[in-house]
């Protein structure tokens, strides 16, 4: 089930994940970001079987909160879940993206934005993540212009946004 918002934010009702997707109905999503000591941002891959965006590359990690779940502590708990890591997560943003893909599935949400930064490795949940990598947020910048494809649609969204705040305004983590 995710949480179903108006364009601000606000609970209206909950929905099957899938249902939602399927109907393009807006929901609320989150995207983790973790960085090292090197300020180098930790990137998954998705897995291969996953029902869209398979095998792209993307944000730490992302998911939906539960009903009755705080987004900060969804996010939390997902990057458990995918990641095997825990930090302390620092609310950055939100935005509202709506992508369509070719399997007729519409990611319609209000995304939010965390940070986090730990030196802990990843233990993948290959369920979840088929690889990691982690790159200077310079290197992923052009490397996305290069092979945009490469990468997931709310990636490329954030990415902006994300090295604009961490990078230009220095934001402490």
């Amino acid at each position: 089930m995710v949480i179903l918002v108006d364009e601000n934010d606000n609970p209206i009702g909950t929905m099957p994940k899938m249902e939602a997707h399927e109907k393009a109905m807006l929901h609320r999503a989150f995207s983790v970001f973790i960085l090292n000591a090197n300020d180098e941002v930790l990137l998954q891959q998705r897995a291969n079987d996953k029902y869209h965006s398979a095998g792209l590359w993307t944000n730490t990690c992302c998911s939906h909160p539960h009903p009755g779940e705080d987004t900060l502590g969804a996010a939390r708990r997902r990057l458990k879940e995918e990641m095997g890591m825990e930090a302390d997560l620092q609310f950055v943003f939100k935005f509202m993206y709506k992508a369509p893909f070719d399997n007729l599935l519409t990611e319609h949400e209000i995304d939010h934005v965390f940070i986090g930064k730990t030196n802990q490795l990843p233990v993948i949940n290959p369920g979840e993540v088929a690889s990691y990598k982690y790159m200077k947020p310079e290197d992923i910048k052009l490397d996305m212009e290069q092979n945009p494809q490469s990468y997931t649609v709310w990636f490329r969204i954030i990415f902006n946004e994300f090295y604009k705040e961490i990078f230009t305004h220095k934001l402490a983590v």
